[in-house]
């Protein structure tokens, strides 16, 4: 009797089993269908504008080696670390552990100058003697000098380099500069999703990198790069790698001296030339006013990831630096904070002799694109921007010029609000995934009309890249707007 009950109990058992793997490979299905035909809508737009000539791009600033590793390789957790700290530079291994654990509990990607340049170069050796680290040209501006010249642009940018790395660029692209014997190198820390390192859990995958750069912080190519705009009439000027600046010692007012150039650089550009300013990691707050009042009030366009628009939004309302925030944050956050930003850089560019209107934001997060555009300005095509960056993420973390959903998934809402405070709700509609619409944002007399596009990303479930990203997506986006 004890049999028979056991051989039903057993059967029973094997039928749920059955409608269980049944039921998970049907729901498996519905989701893949689902994230394909949220591809091919982005697929349909990006390929709906296809650039019909060559558009003239100029970027500064800089170039590298960027020397990949797994953190967990390099950086090992011991009782020692104790309590995470953020520091302004690093000096020593316990620093570089203490400041990684402050970043990577959070997710955040972060960039630190490593003042110790025999330590730097202790941790570069030992970083290449493992099989699995490699090595790609590195830099803001080269990375997005890359993606310009893949998209089909006339590309000059300003870079001192060694001839070897100099044979590595592509020979479409017009390196202007001069030479080195010495090529800076960042050191790429990277670590996925869900990674544990002692006593902490990542929240997404990021990067922490640390530098001794001697080149980029001093713009050493700024003068041969003047000297060719002279003659060059770009149709985009982007501003970079100015990040390299933050913490290095320089002498007294020797920064700012640097700063003051790049703003004349900014001015002397014809009106018709789009100037585009690509923000970055910063911890120095002196650096972040400065490039406040020097460079942003004279840029047409920004772009930046969900820990820089926080940092920035603290810098101008707050007066004060944000190292860290929410690395998965709700649109309407976003959204709020884009709103506040683009009031407070035209409001304050007015009382600045010869500043531009900002008539663009772009803002890459890891579960979406969000791009404002001014309406009728010297933007265009602002949703297939949006659906291209969101491709261009994917495709860049995945290391793949194929969109895989097998190697996808979506982490945005099905729907969203478009602001914290009385926001309209907004569903995910996968046959039509960039969702856009008009506002007014309201400045003192001036009502201003703006384009607002959100595109979800289909995020890379196997992580091969993320550094190099956000120049990447920032690039992609503006191809189909200038």
């Amino acid at each position: 009797m004890g049999y028979k009950r056991g051989l039903r109990f057993g059967t029973l058992f094997t039928v749920v089993i059955v409608l269980a793997a049944i039921y998970y490979r049907n729901h498996e299905n519905v989701l893949q269908k689902r994230l394909l035909t949220l591809l091919h809508g982005l697929e349909k737009l990006e390929n709906k504008h296809v650039i019909t000539r060559k558009p003239k791009v100029a970027i500064g600033y800089g170039v590298c080696t960027d020397v990949f590793i797994d953190a967990r390789h390099l950086l090992k957790y011991s009782d020692e670390v104790g309590r995470p700290e953020h520091f302004d530079e690093i000096n020593t291994e316990l620093e570089l552990l203490k400041s990684f654990a402050y970043y990577f509990r959070h997710g955040a990607a972060a960039e630190r100058y490593m003042a110790n340049r025999t330590l730097f170069d202790e941790l570069v050796s030992k970083a290449r003697s493992f099989s699995s680290s490699y090595s790609t040209i590195g830099g803001n501006a080269a990375v997005m000098a890359m993606r310009f010249a893949r998209e089909g642009c006339d590309v000059t940018f300003a870079a001192k380099l060694t001839k070897s790395l100099h044979q590595m660029i592509p020979q479409v692209i017009n390196v202007v500069g001069g030479e080195v014997k010495r090529d800076d190198i960042h050191l790429i820390l990277e670590y996925k999703h869900g990674e544990v390192w002692g006593p902490y859990s990542s929240a997404r995958a990021n990067r922490y990198i640390i530098h001794n750069d001697m080149n980029n912080p001093l713009i050493s190519s700024f003068n041969a790069f003047d000297k060719i705009l002279r003659t060059y009439d770009p149709d985009l000027l982007v501003i970079s790698g100015l990040q390299m600046m933050d913490n290095y010692p320089f002498q007294e007012g020797e920064r700012k001296n640097l700063l003051l150039n790049v703003k004349k650089q900014m001015l002397e550009r014809l009106s018709s030339t789009k100037i585009h300013f690509e923000m970055a990691s910063f911890a120095e707050d002196k650096l972040l006013f400065e490039l406040c009042d020097l460079v942003v009030p004279f840029a047409d366009s920004l772009g930046m990831n969900e820990q820089e628009i926080a940092n920035l939004y603290n810098t101008m309302y707050y007066g004060n630096i944000s190292l860290v925030a929410d690395s998965t944050p709700r649109v309407a956050t976003v959204l709020d904070q884009m709103r506040t930003l683009f009031k407070l850089i035209r409001l304050r560019s007015k009382s600045i002799t010869n500043a531009r209107e900002l008539t663009r934001i772009h803002v890459h997060t890891l579960a979406y694109q969000a791009i404002f555009t001014v309406k009728n300005s010297i933007w265009k095509n602002t949703m297939a921007a949006a659906a291209k960056a969101s491709l261009t993420a994917h495709r860049h973390v995945c290391a793949s010029s194929n969109v895989d959903v097998n190697k996808a998934t979506l982490i945005m809402d099905d729907s969203f609000s478009t602001s914290i405070v009385d926001g309209t709700r907004i569903s995910l509609n996968i046959d039509k995934p960039v969702s856009c619409w008009d506002e007014i944002l309201k400045m003192e007399q001036e009502d201003i009309p703006i384009q607002v596009c959100v595109a979800p990303v289909l995020v890379c479930t196997e992580a091969s890249q993320t550094a190099g990203g956000g120049d990447n997506i920032s690039s992609a986006g503006l191809v189909l707007q200038i």
